[in-house]
């Protein structure tokens, strides 16, 4: 065994597919979410669940969070983190309920933040490396996804920030895809059909992330329709990208 990874967001999404595949590359699995019978669905889908542990808890509460931390740092082995977990709240800032915006923010940023600010010191001890979940949600603001858009905004420049100072310490991938058939729709509430010209297979998202790791780190954009929507981000003005966003993404 390579050593232990802490995998949030592990019952289901990308969280299933990086299950199985970093179980095939050796390591330990310490797989977190919050819903204990899709999580034992994970484990029962690895080959070797005897070899791994599930961690129940809720990332939008402190407490949890907190305590997710002192088990985790009970782990002599541990290597690596997947910041996974994450869900958006689709609809307008004004009409969708505070709590549920406030816990993509907690769930998105603070959470990834929390647990690595803790757990990098062991990580640095043994070169380990930290996958960081964002999204091209991210590159740009996004009406009627405000609060998730901030949060994976945020994501990725803490990410990306953290990986210029831990250069050579430790290797950070921040992983920015597109849309891809997760579930992560019905989760938000989004309707079908949204992004669908550019939507990407799960696993072209979580092979490139590792590719990029093996190689030492990076931004990661995964597949060529993923690549070419972020290439519209940067050509297409803000003052004529939004209204064409909002028209598109309208309720």
């Amino acid at each position: 065994m390579k050593g232990g990874v802490l995998l949030t967001g592990a019952s289901g999404g990308f969280g299933i597919l990086f299950a199985r595949r970093l179980e095939a590359q050796g390591y330990r699995l310490l797989l977190h979410g919050r819903d204990q019978a899709r999580l034992q669905m994970t484990l029962n889908a690895l080959k070797k669940p005897d070899q791994h542990s599930l961690l129940l808890g809720e990332l939008s509460a402190r407490k949890d969070v907190e305590a997710l931390i002192e088990r985790v740092q009970g782990e002599d082995d541990l290597v690596g983190i997947v910041n996974n977990a994450g869900f958006g709240v689709w609809g307008g800032f004004e009409q969708c309920e505070n709590v549920p915006q406030l816990d993509v923010l907690r769930v998105d940023l603070m959470a990834p933040v929390m647990l690595t600010h803790a757990l990098l010191p062991r990580l640095k001890r043994c070169h380990g490396f930290v996958i960081n979940v964002s999204s091209l949600a991210g590159e740009t603001p996004l009406p009627y996804m405000s609060t998730y858009g901030a949060a994976k905004a945020g994501l990725t420049f803490w990410s990306e920030a953290m990986r210029a100072e831990l250069q050579g310490k430790v290797r950070v991938v921040t992983l920015a895809p597109g849309p891809s058939p997760t579930g992560f729709r019905a989760i938000s509430g989004a309707p079908k059909g949204k992004g669908g010209l550019f939507s990407t297979s799960p696993d072209v998202v979580v092979d490139a992330s590792l590719s990029v790791l093996a190689r030492g780190g990076g931004y990661c954009v995964p597949g060529w329709r993923h690549r070419a929507l972020w290439c519209l981000q940067k050509i297409v003005p803000r003052v004529m990208a939004l209204p064409m966003m909002a028209r598109y993404l309208k309720p």
